[in-house]
This record gives C-alpha cells, structure tokens and sequence, in this order.
C-alpha cells in the first residue's frame, strides 16, 4: 500500500514538477524578445521606434576551450578578455549573457567563428530618430526595453510586448544534441501609440525655444500648444534638453533635471495670465445679476496704488503723481494694471473668487495622461487674508502648473468649457486594429457662451491695442495675455529673477491654436510682453504657413 501511494504521489502530485525539471534539465531556450511598440505623432510620423540588435549568450557547458572562445568575443564585442574569461570561469549559472544590444555587423562576424555554445537573440534597442525632439515627453528606457520615464513609462504595459523563446534540445551538461528538435514560441510585439502632437508644430516650438535660450540666456524656456476645442496638446517643448539616444545615465542629477516635464511637474507664480481668471469671475458675476461684481464698462480708479491692511498693491507702471488714466476693465487688461484686479476680488469676496478657482481646476490635476502631474498649491480658503486676496487676483500668492494655466485659459476662451487635456489619442496593433481611443471629454462648464466671448473680445483687443502687441499678426484674428511675475527665495523676493510669461490663441472668434510660452530667468529684458509674446507669434505664423489657413 505504502508503494502504491508513493508511486501515485510521484506521477500525479508530483509529477508536474518533476516533468519541469525534466524539461529544463534537457533542454536550453534562447529568449525571443518582443519588439517595443513604436510612439508617432497624429499624422504618423516615427518619434520612436527600434533598432535591430542582438543579445549575445554563452551556454559554458557546450564550450570545449574558454580561452580561444573569451578572445573572439572580447575582440568582437570590444570587451575586455580578462573580464570574459573571468565570467566563464566563475560564473556558477551555466547560461551567461554576455552583451546586450549588439548591432547585426557584430553578430554577422561572430557567426564566420562558428562557435559552438555562443548563441545569439533579438532584444530591445530603442532609438529617437529626432534625438532630442520631445525629450521630456516622449522618455526613455531603461536598457532592458522598460520605460523609465515620460510617455515611455505611462504607456509601458501597452508597448511592452510578451516574449517568446526558442527550446533546443540538449545533453545532460548543456550540449545541443545533433538532429534534436527546437521548438519555436513567437514573440508579441508591442502596441503602437499614436500621439495628439503635431511634429511639424512641435518642431516650430524647439526652434522658437532654443532660439529664447539664446537670446535671453533663461534658466529654461519652455512652450505648450493645445486645441482648445477639444484638449488635444499638440506641442510640447522644454529647454534646455538631450538627447534621447544618449541618456546620460552616469548622471542621475543631470538626467532627472534635463528629463523633468516642468510644464506638467513643476509649479509657478503665474502673474499677470491669471487675470484671465479674474476678468473671467467678474464679467459672469456681473452677467448673473450679483451686485458685487462691476459692469463691463464700469471706470475704475485713476489711482495707480490700493492699500490692503496696511500693504501697498501698486500698477506696475510708472506715472506721475501716482494716477493713470481711467481705465475700464479692458483698459486694465491691455496695461495689466493689478489695482484694478484687486479692486475685482475685494469686491466679489473670497468666497466667490475661490469658487472660480475651482470651477477652473486650480489646486488639482488636469488629469493629462503624464506621471507626477502636479496639483499646484493655493491657500485654502479659510485661510486667505485680505492682502492674499488681493495678490491671488494678479497671479501672487498662488501657485499652478503650466498646462493648468493653459487649460483654464483654454475653456475661459473656448466657450466655457474645460477639456481634460490628452496626449495620446490612440493605441492600435501592427495590423492597425485599434484597441484603445482617447477621445475629448469634458470635465465641467467653467462660464456661460456669453461671456466667454464677451472675455475673447477683449483679449483680442490685449494683442491688437494692448500689452500683447508683440504677438499681433496682421490680418488674423490673435488674442491673448502677458505675464510677468516676480520670484521668491526663502520667503522674500529674489531680486532681479522673474518669469515672463504669454498665454495667446487665433483665431479669436473659433480658437483652435493656444500656446503658452514660460521663460525662467532671462538676462535683461524681462516683461512677457517683449520677452514670451514673439515666440508665440513666430509659432502661430509657422502654422499659418504650414496648415496654409
């Protein structure tokens, strides 16, 4: 009886797993790596793709004369022969892989040796045929095919693909035994991601920024571009950058700053392109009957200073005696006076103004399909003094992320409507089937149609009479709003470091093209309206060209 059980729990219990070993015991595989899918841009052009290369293995027990063996692939493989030897000899697993990432010319003299026990498989070396195009969007590997960063990493498990191997038959040491069968396991492939960037506008994006590196010297000079009607981001740009088929790996520090996303990661004080909030809150305030808010036409003091608990808020401005003209608010728009966006939040109240804060999705994510998206920081609102108020209403006091500041902007200007933003519309396999869409989806109503048009009128008119005049094309219908925000160190301010900035977008009446240009530090000049505002009008005349509108 004993027998018998015994004999049962072998060949029924235990026997799956003495069939295993049997299996690993006379047989060797070689990995068939999957290809990594490839990411393009909407209209198909390759942003990264593979390269054919190889990894080589050494099966020790099927070696008759490690020596001879060691020298061919230290010369071969430009490796060091002592290194090798050293691995053959020591190395207690009886499958060694010797280098990864080996090019065909490599593999292709190798075989001329005929080396019994050297064996060779595809893997995964990835390759940006653009270099450094979309560096802190599209990410990098690691060098085993894994995304490490950016959309490389968000969309891993898509391209990611499943390996197969190939089993050949062998000895009891590892020897492949002559005539023995091989059984084949095919490789899936990755899927293939297609993004909502335009390479031909994201390529006019990179030079109007290295262009800023150059001219103003900034501490970085970065660019987004985003179809208003629907959320698409269409260009992403961030200086200054690498190049993506050199990570430099050696260097953790200068890797994690050059790959940072700072327009999805990083957080700013926005200045004066959050009054684009503010105009927004007071004309549907005043649009819904609340007597708090002023009339589109409403003149507001001439003085260029307001004094909040004993603080001064003064109009950026020089003037003498301390006034300027009168001014409505599409006067303090084109001058971007703060007074009388402080005049506007004192007068609806902290509540009212936090509760456009929120209705535009300030303090939480957008929801972009990007990892480590900040949720920028504002005071909450049982905290806020007056004087905070006051600031927050000029862009102080509060911090957001760039495509925070373009999205809102986006559905102040769109209509009234905030789109999630997205940067990959689709994910389909090599056949093209696809198997996943994104599509626009709306997150909520910020205004009424009425008055974000009433708000388009006058942003217009901030391009064509106003502070933005450096963005005005002749004949287009541009609109928009600069900023200039000084910075903080330890609490105070840091003198003589501010960021420019410009949010603008055409046509007016239909947007379809918003950029916001961000520049951290430039050297001399350094209100957005001279130093951000061009670069969004060279972006928006290379689309006119190229889309021929």
């Amino acid at each position: 009886m004993f027998v018998l059980g015994r004999l049962f729990y072998i060949q029924v219990i235990w026997g799956e797993s003495l069939q295993e070993k049997a299996i690993d015991q006379w047989t060797r595989e070689i990995p068939i790596v999957a290809s990594r899918g490839q990411i393009t841009d909407r209209n198909g052009v390759v942003l990264a793709t593979n390269n054919d290369t190889y990894t080589v293995f050494v099966r020790k027990r099927a070696l008759s004369d490690y020596d001879y063996v060691a020298g061919i692939l230290a010369h071969t493989l430009s490796l060091n022969k002592e290194d090798v030897l050293n691995r053959l000899n020591n190395t207690v697993s009886s499958e060694i892989t010797i280098k990864k990432q080996v090019k065909k010319d490599k593999i292709d003299q190798l075989l001329k040796y005929n080396l019994t026990g050297v064996y060779f498989s595809r893997d995964n070396s990835r390759l940006y045929p653009y270099n450094d195009l979309l560096s802190s969007v599209l990410g990098f590997t690691s060098t085993d095919g894994k995304g490490q960063s950016g959309l490389e990493l968000f969309y891993d498990k898509y391209l990611t693909g499943f390996n197969g191997e190939i089993l050949y038959e062998t000895d009891i040491v590892g020897v492949e035994i002559d005539g023995g069968k091989a059984s084949y396991i095919p490789a899936t492939d990755g899927l293939n991601v297609k993004l909502t960037i335009d390479y031909e506008i994201q390529q006019l994006c990179e030079t109007a920024m290295s262009k800023a590196m150059v001219e103003h010297s900034p501490k970085s000079a970065q660019m987004l571009v985003v179809d208003p009607s629907n959320g698409e981001i269409l260009a992403l740009s961030t200086k200054p950058t690498f190049n993506l088929n050199e990570v430099p790996r050696n260097d953790l520090e200068s890797l994690n700053r050059l790959s940072r996303n700072g327009l999805v990661c990083d957080m700013y004080e926005p200045g004066s392109t959050f009054k684009v909030l503010t105009a927004a809150a007071n004309i549907e305030e005043y649009l819904q009957g609340n007597k708090n808010a002023f009339s589109i036409d409403h003149v507001y003091s001439s003085s260029r200073y307001r004094y909040i608990d004993g603080q001064k808020v003064k109009c950026w401005s020089d003037h003498k005696n301390g006034k300027h003209s009168s001014l409505t608010l599409q006067g303090g728009l084109n001058n971007s006076c703060n007074p009388i966006f402080v005049d506007i939040a004192m007068s609806l109240g902290k509540e009212t103004l936090y509760k456009y804060v929120n209705l535009f999705n300030y303090g939480s994510v957008t929801g972009v399909d990007f990892n480590k998206e900040a949720q920028g920081m504002i005071l909450p609102v049982t905290a806020v003094q007056n004087v905070d108020l006051a600031r927050i209403a000029f862009g102080q006091t509060i911090a957001v992320t760039g495509i925070q500041l373009a999205m809102a902007t986006c559905s102040a200007i769109n209509g009234g409507v905030y789109y999630t933003p997205y940067l990959v519309s689709e994910i389909y396999s090599n056949n093209l089937t696809v198997v996943e869409k994104n599509t626009p989806k709306i997150r909520n109503r910020v205004i009424s149609e009425k008055a974000s048009k009433i708000l388009n009128e006058m942003l217009e008119k901030v391009v064509s009479e106003g502070s933005g005049k450096n963005a005005y094309i002749e004949g287009y219908r541009v609109a928009g709003k600069t900023g200039t925000a000084q910075k903080y160190e330890n609490g105070i301010i840091a003198l003589g470091k501010y960021v420019s900035s410009f949010v603008g977008y055409f046509p007016a009446n239909n947007p379809k093209y918003l950029a916001l240009v961000i520049i951290d530090e430039p050297v001399g000049q350094y209100y957005g309206s001279t130093v951000a505002a061009p670069y969004a009008k060279d972006v928006f005349e290379g689309i006119i060209s190229i889309k021929n509108l």
